[in-house]
């Protein structure tokens, strides 16, 4: 077996291409001697909001915790329901059930691997109190009709944009394409802390207001505890970091695209393949590239033998987890399932060159043929 030369991910790289910049920063928080909170903090967060398009962000401990606040927020708990996809990170779910409430999951459309929208209003019931629709792999859900179901029925939306940092619908990013928003900062996302971190991006001032109360402790005034709150917290440091990513994060979300047109254009002819499509009228940002083969673990094999590094997202549906059987495995989501047992991820990010992307289509064209 080869040595792997085209690494899935290498989340060091950003830290090569502007290692000057992210130095200052970690001595600029360093010397400043406030290690929560501050400055660093305030200036990311009104620097997200303003590439959102939002009035608010608010940095939060991590992305679960920024899908669990809105939800908070909104009171959100017990005898209620939230829809959420059932091909998802199970964070998604996991949102809604620490607050308690009830999951009810769509099956994914079978093209774009994100919620089937044709499924949504037939599970919407007097409970259903949130729609939690989800940016998979950086591919953004054309929202038009979620908003319109949410607004006909009362309804909270909650963009699970974990993946999908500077995507966008209709030209409009995601962050602003519900009424909140919850993003991962994890190190690996097209936006990584070097560490872990997440956001609340909104343009409602209640809700902006309820999500930094529970977050610090029920607390708007120190000592002075309205509800019974959380703590969690963006590290200053990892803000700082972050601020300076977010200057590049159009660059690189750019490289993402053109590597996913190389392998459009290297892979479209390859009937054992099955490519993504993209919703009309949205603009992914590629955080992953996924495709699907029946005899996907060969495929693996095949390409980790000849050093493609690739990755698998995510191989077991949330319904049939050892998390959620019990509840949901009498469930059939057979979208899900395929994709489950048919997904790979190709190497994709800034740290790959076109002419590296070309050699990984080579090579896949060349192996997919042989297992």
């Amino acid at each position: 077996m080869k040595s792997i030369k085209y690494p899935f991910l290498d989340v060091r790289f950003t830290y090569s291409e502007l290692k000057e910049q992210i130095d200052a920063a970690y001595h600029q928080v360093m010397d400043s001697g406030i290690y929560i909170g501050g400055s660093a903090m305030s200036d990311f967060e009104a620097a997200f909001a303003s590439y959102c398009g939002a009035k608010h962000c608010i940095g939060v401990g991590n992305g679960l915790e920024a899908l669990v606040m809105p939800l908070r927020a909104c009171g959100i708990g017990p005898g209620d329901e939230v829809i959420v996809p059932a091909n998802t990170f199970i964070a998604t779910w996991l949102a809604v059930s620490q607050v308690g409430a009830d999951i009810v999951p769509i099956d994914a459309d079978p093209d774009t691997m994100n919620i089937d929208l044709s499924k949504v209003e037939a599970a919407i019931s007097p409970r259903t109190k949130a729609i939690m629709p989800v940016h998979l792999y950086g591919a953004p859900v054309h929202m038009a009709s979620l908003r319109s179901l949410a607004a006909a029925h009362g309804l909270l939306l909650i963009e699970d944009a974990a993946q999908a940092h500077g995507a966008r619908d209709q030209n409009i990013r995601t962050g602003m394409l519900g009424e909140v928003a919850g993003f991962s900062f994890y190190p690996g996302k097209n936006l990584g802390a070097f560490g872990d971190g997440g956001a609340v991006v909104t343009n409602d001032d209640d809700m902006a207001k309820a999500v930094r109360k529970i977050a610090n402790y029920g607390s708007e005034i120190k000592y002075q505890h309205d509800t019974q709150g959380g703590n969690s917290r963006l590290d200053p440091l990892q803000a700082a970091f972050l601020k300076v990513k977010l200057a590049r994060i159009d660059a690189w979300n750019a490289q993402r695209k053109e590597i996913a047109q190389i392998y459009f254009s290297q892979l479209a002819d390859v009937s054992a393949l099955r490519l993504p499509k993209v919703a009309p009228g949205t603009d992914p940002v590629w955080h992953l590239f996924v495709v699907r083969h029946d005899r996907r673990d060969a495929l693996r094999d095949a390409l980790v033998a000849e050093g493609v590094g690739v990755a698998m997202h995510y191989p077991i549906a949330n319904h049939l987890s050892g998390a959620y059987r019990d509840q949901y495995g009498h469930l059939s989501f057979p979208v899900t399932e395929e994709i489950c047992r048919t997904c790979l991820s190709l190497p994709i990010g800034p740290h790959l060159a076109a002419h590296e992307a070309r050699e990984i289509a080579a090579i896949l064209r060349r192996v997919v043929w042989s297992i």
